[in-house]
């Protein structure tokens, strides 16, 4: 609502910024809410340090960003048999053994963490596992990589950025995590309804809270889960409506719209790693 009067001002600032290479100190001011990240806590390595950043200073960075974007160019290609993903402080490798040959991924393993070595940075072997994916019957047994003289364990399943993927590829795992949390959160519900909440209050709630837990990663597990997980979660919607007393979005209806919206962002931007796999019809 205040873009005519702020846009030039900020402009200014922005671009005074970039001349002079400095960023003003009130930009790089931020609260930090300390979230637990273990059910029990017992010192402070067990809190995950969440920064709450200026929104203006958020706007400042989509800029930049989306210039360094167009400067860099799409990413290039590893070779096919291996990937790398990052996230903040998270780093994942992805490896496609053939024919028995581990040696691009146990290579890809080896530079990474000389890399890091070199780099003055302390890979956490601890949290680091292993998760093998396979299909076939007589599966063989591979030996587990080892990082700085440590053993990676080999696992079942791993929570990656919120979603628990398992080494079957379905996600009873991971819809059993988020409907237990969805539940825990319905009680919150009830309680506003008790205290008499405007029911508009009580659908932002909803869709805050609840409806959030519900559709994290929505767009990687809805498509390929069972019919019966889908009734769960439909369950847990109704569940809701009914407290409200109003209706809501169903999750097919949010899944097709995220889908859409996802697909429209990765067709325009030729950073994102799926951005090959579309390709516009003549309609455009």
């Amino acid at each position: 609502m205040c873009i005519p009067q702020l846009a030039f001002i900020f402009s200014q600032i922005f671009n005074r910024s970039l001349e002079l290479c400095e960023v003003p100190a009130c930009f790089k001011r931020s609260t930090i809410i300390p979230i637990p990240k273990k059910p029990k806590i017992t010192g402070l390595n067990d809190y995950r340090p969440v920064a709450l950043t200026s929104v203006v200073m958020k706007s400042f960075e989509r800029l930049v960003l989306a210039y360094l974007k167009n400067i860099t160019g799409p990413p290039a290609v590893c070779l096919p048999s291996k990937q790398l993903l990052k996230f903040a402080d998270d780093t994942t490798v992805i490896g496609l053994i053939q024919d028995g040959d581990e040696s691009a991924y146990r290579q890809e393993i080896e530079q990474l963490a000389a890399w890091c070595s070199l780099n003055n940075l302390e890979l956490n072997t601890l949290k680091t596992v292993e998760m093998i994916v396979d299909f076939r019957r007589n599966t063989p047994a591979l030996p587990p990589p080892t990082i700085m003289n440590s053993t990676v364990p080999t696992v079942e399943s791993f929570r990656f950025l919120g979603t628990t993927i398992s080494q079957d590829l379905k996600w009873d795992t991971h819809i059993d995590s988020i409907i237990k949390k969805a539940q825990q959160r319905l009680y919150f519900l009830r309680q506003l309804r008790k205290f008499n909440l405007p029911q508009e209050l009580l659908t932002h709630f909803y869709s805050a809270v609840i409806e959030s837990v519900l559709c994290t990663s929505k767009t990687v597990w809805f498509g390929s889960a069972t019919k019966s997980d889908i009734r769960r979660l439909h369950r847990m919607v109704r569940t809701a409506e009914r407290i409200i007393g109003a209706p809501l979005p169903t999750l097919q209806e949010l899944y097709t719209s995220r889908v859409r919206k996802r697909a429209l962002k990765n067709t325009l931007d030729p950073s994102h790693p799926g951005h090959l796999l579309f390709d516009l019809l003549p309609s455009g």
